[in-house]
């Protein structure tokens, strides 16, 4: 074998010195080394040299005894060893924490047991010499062994909870150098043995065992899923606050939710059905929106039921990430009232569009169920809100009019204010020969006294206040030349009286229900009153039930109105 290099003569001490980089060899093996000249000046040197065979290492054996939490390690005759067990980072295999630390000096032939705190991949055995600088022998038997290590990998790790109100932000300290991945789950309730359910594409970033997801609503029972070989783990943030939270109560035909946040953000609800465990989310999608400049409040959304036993899915829609709230209303007896009153208006519908049929079918009564009906109300209290879904149900489904309603379309009335919506509303009523219905009540009277005197008749300060709108535009219409062409005015018997119509809207078609029932379906449809045969005795006593109920809750009382409520899209 040839070496080259750098090569220097001294005429005082004539001694060659060659340098050539270190190349690799076995014990035992022989090298030859052979020098010459370039130019050939006829030197020519030939060495050989034997590799020494490299002195074995301390041999041992190891028995795992996992019902004492130890390690026997035995020594065969011969010299004896000390052994210990360490951890193996990346340069060293650091010694255990006390009192875990041991390192005897075991004789040969004997065998010492040794504790270990956690079983973990880098969980090693070392044996040397009990001389200085004495080669080493080490295993590492559990690195491939995640059976074993497993169950109590987890264990042996701390995490330090850094999440913010947007920003899912963990970091590990273990005893191994372990990186595992991280993705997002969610539990339904607070319990370490509840399902962790997976988010897909929910992989966090990791960066020196530092674990972090933007754009997450940080919750309790949102967590992190870390996983390493066939283990996984999932640990929850450690604040138990949350930044918003909500409530759910039933109405009638309505589910109220009350949404507060601390945080300016956007929460989106939508009806479902539960069906074997899973209650997948139905359109329409409501979503209301605490703006960046606003004050930390409560925020209110108004969901119509279709079908009894419905539930709502509430979740923040302004992050990529968050988790879905159930609720389901409370159908303990005080609310069997409530249900009741969703039933009979089921059977007041079904009971009119049974003897309704034969009028349905001529043609004049078939354009006019597609008119549309703007229906305008004022917000006394959460009952009175029930009892216009209830109005407007029977309007849309029982005689198929296409019903402009504030409490279904308040996306439009929240971005726009209240009086462009209620214009664009009553312009299109108007192309299409419709009719703005007012619903009025002693609550509708106090109200219009109070804008009189607070508005002057002008336009309202709040941009969300639809009544005070609608007075606006019907007392431009009633000083113009049609004198309120296309408004009705209707009351329940039982929750109003003609005193309390005020005296500018009196020239305005009046009904009063369920008494002139048959007249109100006339003036829908542009026509003379419906025929008493076409309104059965059965489905107006139904409607005067339902009244009588609505009475006994005192829906004259005075209250506030619903939030913004925006179907998601619009």
């Amino acid at each position: 074998m040839g070496a080259g290099g750098g090569a220097s003569f001294t005429p005082r001490s004539p001694q060659w010195q060659v340098q050539f980089d270190c190349f690799p060899t076995e014990s035992g093996r022989r090298v030859l080394v052979t020098l010459h000249t370039i130019p050939d000046r006829g030197l020519a040197i030939s060495h050989s040299h034997v590799v020494a065979t490299e002195l074995q290492g301390p041999v041992f054996t190891h028995t795992w005894l996992p019902e004492v939490r130890a390690i026997e390690v035995a020594v065969p005759e011969g010299p004896a060893l000390a052994v210990r067990l360490c951890h193996q980072l990346a340069l060293e295999c650091e010694e255990l924490p006390q009192p875990f630390h041991r390192q005897p000096l075991v004789p040969g032939g004997h065998h010492v047991s040794l504790p270990y705190e956690f079983l973990v991949p880098c969980l090693c055995i070392e044996a040397s010499y009990p001389h200085r600088d004495s080669l080493r022998s080490k295993r590492c038997p559990f690195r491939e062994r995640p059976d074993a290590y497993g169950p109590e990998l987890w264990s042996s790790v701390r995490f330090h909870d850094y999440s913010s109100e947007e920003q899912m932000a963990m970091v590990l300290s273990a005893s191994c150098p372990l990186h595992p991945r991280a993705t997002l789950c969610w539990r339904e309730v607070a319990a370490e043995a509840a399902p962790c359910h997976d988010v897909p594409n929910s992989t966090a970033s990791e960066e020196e065992q530092a674990y972090t997801l933007d754009s997450v609503d940080v919750h309790p029972l949102l967590c992190f899923r870390f996983s390493y070989g066939n283990s996984s783990h999932v640990e929850c943030p450690h604040h138990t606050d949350t930044a918003w939270n909500v409530s759910l109560s039933a109405r009638g035909l309505q589910l109220r939710l009350r949404l507060t946040s601390r945080v300016p953000a956007s929460f989106s609800a939508a009806l479902c059905q539960r069906r074997g465990g899973r209650c997948e989310p139905e359109a329409p999608v409501y979503t209301v929106t605490r703006p960046e400049s606003s004050a930390p409040g409560e925020l209110a959304l108004l969901l119509p039921v279709q079908v009894l036993g419905s539930c709502v899915l509430v979740w923040r829609s302004d992050v990529r990430f968050a988790r879905k709230q159930l609720l389901c209303p409370d159908v303990s007896h005080r609310h069997f009232g409530l249900l009741g009153l969703a039933l009979a208006l089921g059977l007041v519908m079904t009971v009119l569009l049974l003897n309704c049929r034969s009028t349905w079918r001529m043609r004049n009564d078939a354009a006019a169920c597609g008119r549309p009906v703007l229906l305008l109300y004022s917000p006394d209290s959460e009952e009175h809100l029930a009892l216009v879904c209830a109005l407007a149900e029977l309007l849309r489904v029982g005689l198929g009019c296409e019903v402009r309603l504030d409490l279904w379309e308040a996306g439009g009335v929240g971005r726009a204010g209240a009086l462009p919506w209620l214009y664009a509303q009553r312009s299109h009523v108007g192309r299409e020969r419709g009719t703005v219905l007012l619903l009025w009540s002693r609550g509708s009277a106090r109200l219009f006294r109070l804008w009189r005197g607070g508005e002057g008749g002008g336009e309202p300060r709040d941009a969300h206040d639809v009544f005070g709108a609608a007075m606006a535009c019907l007392h431009g219409e009633l000083g113009a030349a049609g004198r309120g062409r296309g408004w009705v005015l209707v009351y329940f018997s039982r929750l109003c009286s003609p005193r309390d119509v005020p005296r500018p809207l009196r020239p305005l078609p009046t009904f009063r229900l369920p008494q002139e029932l048959p007249g109100l379906l006339g003036a829908l449809r542009g026509g003379p009153p419906a025929s008493s045969r076409h309104l059965h005795g059965r489905a107006k006593g139904l409607l005067l039930r339902l009244l009588e109920a609505e009475a006994s809750k005192g829906v004259a009382g005075g209250g506030s109105g619903g939030g913004q409520l925006q179907p998601a899209g619009t």
